[in-house]
């Protein structure tokens, strides 16, 4: 008897070894991925297996929840021809090696000898979730052109970036690569670039930064989509066909992909999260945040959409008619910086939408410093180009833009007319809108107690006692009076418990202090441009005569006596 209890656990370890040993050979073989209707983005979509691509890719993919292995073969020497014509890659990139002894990051804020000793193209990792696998596609979709601008950029980059595009990119898709170099120290960083067929170079006279360079790049583009790519990125697999496709589908969309990260020290290429979206703080400072718990619960399919308030700006896809449409850029801000913030808001608030694609991969070096000079700094170029767009779009909720960023108060910001104009031509929703359909997770701040001076240039509003309002010289720095002290706290205008009241309903009605009550209609103001509106009457705050009381009037923005600057108490 033990004699066949001990033949039979022999047999059954044999067996199960055998059976362990055969389920992870059939794990390893390569097979197609499942199909479903809800993994296809369009109709006639079909499980695909292994197969090698046009570019001598082959892709193993596996049930994971990405795609694991990436094998890329160089190209042959007949297609390295055709990809790059009469380009000598060679010379390009061993002019421009670093010296021995030199500081590797000191130019491009990047290890540039990690750069260089990649070269030109390298395998990288298939970062999609698995399905991504096998979403399909248009047969028919149309081509874009691609817009790369770019200052004194590391050339191994530079080209790196170009031929990621080439070979991972369905070659009829490309249209043309539109390289904008905005007057970088050597001209033939990007003249010698357009040997590559499909390229074309475009040299700025002067330096004019990433958004006017990227607005004559649009200009310039033969292609019905746009497609704005950063100069230091590697495209993964299958990234254009998720954008071209959501942006045929409607025209109005903006969609950009999930960056990921190529380490800034040794270039390794990393997987971000599929579960982030672009946000910001009131000081308009773009942040990565987590999707809503909400909105994760109801992504039933890790290939849908994400909707996103805003964008990083780098890299997006967008129809060149709608890119008209809406004004381009603003191009009176300057350099770099702020122009996605202008571009989200205008985008949504004017009858479109802003997407991030999770079948949609391209890596971007991220750097922790500019490796290029701004005109007048990095600091002042930033705040000028997020004050235009706080003062163009976001209505009355700029006085949180100013209070979580006082330094920009004061500061030049140039004529805005022009913006003004385009969002009334468009019809644009209020940012209040935008608030509640498109971000309400960004919360108005609790009110503090922030004090600001209504100034009339060098005058200031002052409460000599409850009845007697009027304009005196400012005070400055610690001699500034507790009368001249006001608290913008919308709907009110506050000095403590007592807000500033009008005493009819009637233009010329004068206005004083009475203790304060959200529930008087008489003490509701809202900001109109540089005026102070009531909001029932419509009048507007007015300080004529100097000396007497202020009065409520007709609103006439051109009118000295009704403009009013809030001017923080530091």
């Amino acid at each position: 008897m033990r004699r066949i209890r001990a033949n039979a656990i022999a047999i059954l370890t044999v067996a199960w070894i055998l059976g362990t040993f055969y389920y992870l050979w059939q794990d390893n073989k390569p097979r197609a991925s499942p199909s479903s209707a809800s993994q296809a983005r369009a109709v006639g979509a079909k499980s695909r297996g292994p197969k090698p691509a046009a570019s001598g890719r082959v892709d193993i993919r596996r049930e994971d929840r990405t795609l694991p292995l990436i094998v890329t073969h160089p190209p042959r020497a007949e297609q390295q021809a055709q990809l790059l014509g009469s380009f000598d890659e060679k010379a390009y990139l061993a002019s421009k090696q670093l010296k021995a002894g030199e500081d590797p990051y000191k130019e491009h804020a990047f290890n540039l000898q990690e750069s260089d000793r990649l070269g030109s193209e390298r395998a990288i990792r298939d970062t999609r979730h698995y399905r991504c696998a096998s979403v399909a596609f248009d047969p028919d979709l149309p081509s874009t052109s691609i817009i790369i601008t770019f200052h004194n950029e590391a050339r191994s980059t530079l080209l790196r970036t170009i031929k990621s595009v080439l070979i991972r990119s369905p070659s009829h898709l490309i249209q043309e690569i539109i390289l904008v170099d905005d007057f970088s120290s050597d001209p033939e960083d990007c003249q010698l670039l357009s040997q590559i067929p499909k390229v074309r170079c475009l040299r700025n006279e002067r330096r004019e930064g990433l958004i006017r360079s990227r607005v004559r790049g649009a200009g310039a583009a033969s292609a019905s989509i746009l497609t704005f790519l950063d100069s230091h990125c590697e495209v993964n697999t299958d990234w254009l066909q998720p954008m071209i496709q959501r942006v045929k589908e409607d025209h109005t969309r903006v969609v950009s992909p999930i960056i990921d990260v190529i380490s800034l020290d040794n270039f390794a290429y990393l997987a971000a999260s599929a579960d982030l979206r672009g946000g910001f703080d009131w000081s308009l400072h773009f942040k990565w945040e987590q999707i809503p718990i909400e909105q994760k619960m109801a992504r039933t399919d890790p290939t849908q959409p994400i909707r996103t308030p805003v964008i990083a700006g780098g890299i997006f896809v967008m129809d060149k008619s709608w890119f008209n449409h809406l004004g381009q850029y603003d191009t009176h801000m300057d350099i770099w910086g702020g122009e996605n913030f202008e571009l989200s808001f205008r985008v949504w608030m004017c009858g479109g939408s802003l997407e991030i694609l999770p079948c949609s991969r391209v890596g971007h070096v991220f750097r922790k410093r500019h490796p290029y000079d701004f005109p007048e700094g990095n600091a002042l170029t930033y705040i000028k180009n997020t004050r235009r767009a706080a003062e163009v779009w976001m209505d009355d909720y700029k006085q949180y833009y100013y209070a979580a960023r006082p330094s920009a108060q004061g500061k030049a910001f140039g004529s805005i007319a022009d913006r003004l104009d385009l969002r009334r031509k468009l019809n644009c929703n209020s940012f209040r809108w935008y608030l509640e359909n498109v971000y309400p997770e960004l919360k108005i701040p609790e009110q503090k107690g922030t004090y600001s001076l209504l100034k009339q240039g060098g005058l200031c509003l002052e409460s000599y006692n409850r009845d007697t309002l009027g304009l005196t010289e400012c005070k400055s720095g610690s001699s500034i009076p507790a009368s001249q002290k006001w608290m913008l706290v919308e709907p009110q205008i506050r000095q403590h418990d007592l807000c500033l009241t009008i005493t009819a309903f009637s233009s010329g009605s004068k206005v004083r202090l009475e203790p304060c009550s959200p529930k008087e209609s008489r003490q509701r103001w809202k900001p109109r441009g540089p005026a102070l509106q009531h909001l029932v009457t419509g009048l507007c705050l007015d300080s004529q005569p100097p000396a007497g009381p202020p009065v409520i009037s007709q609103c006439r923005p051109q009118m000295a006596s009704q403009s009013w600057e809030p001017q923080l108490v530091t």
